[in-house]
């Protein structure tokens, strides 16, 4: 943890996930409690590669990436409220309900990557998590993760 508020640099954040470039979307945690909440950000460059396809004249971050963000962001905030899982362990995306899109994202935007923890079940995470820019939200689903042996 770098200070009293609990955040997580991107060396911290890759201590915890097994995510990497390309598909290391959480570029900072601004804040967590354990069991509670998290708020991270993912900020959008044009120089990512998915915006080769995506479009070439007119630059939209596919909504499945900002989904994956906030997936990674669950894993984060079970990981802190659980402890990072054993050598032979990983967290499991295992569903996604409820999900909206409600504004493009584009190079340049900050997605604000918010997750609320709401239950566990038989290593079964539930998570309610909203990306927004600017205040405005961009996405919002409920994401399931388990904890499983690989």
């Amino acid at each position: 943890m770098t200070n009293e508020l609990n955040s997580l640099d991107i060396k911290e954040i890759m201590d915890l996930l097994p995510h990497r470039y390309p598909f290391l979307l959480v570029d900072r945690v601004l804040d967590y409690v354990p069991g509670k909440r998290l708020h991270g950000i993912k900020n959008i460059s044009f120089n990512e590669p998915q915006f080769t396809g995506h479009f070439p004249d007119t630059p939209i971050y596919p909504g499945v990436m900002i989904l994956e963000s906030l997936a990674q962001a669950t894993g984060v905030l079970a990981f802190a409220t659980y402890g990072k899982p054993a050598v032979n362990e990983l967290y499991f995306l295992a569903s996604m309900d409820k999900v909206r899109f409600r504004r493009p994202v584009i190079p340049g935007d900050v997605l604000d990557l918010e997750v609320i923890y709401l239950k566990d079940r038989r290593g079964m995470g539930k998570f309610e998590c909203v990306a927004k820019v600017d205040g405005q939200v961009a996405c919002e689903a409920m994401i399931m993760c388990a904890r499983r042996e690989i």
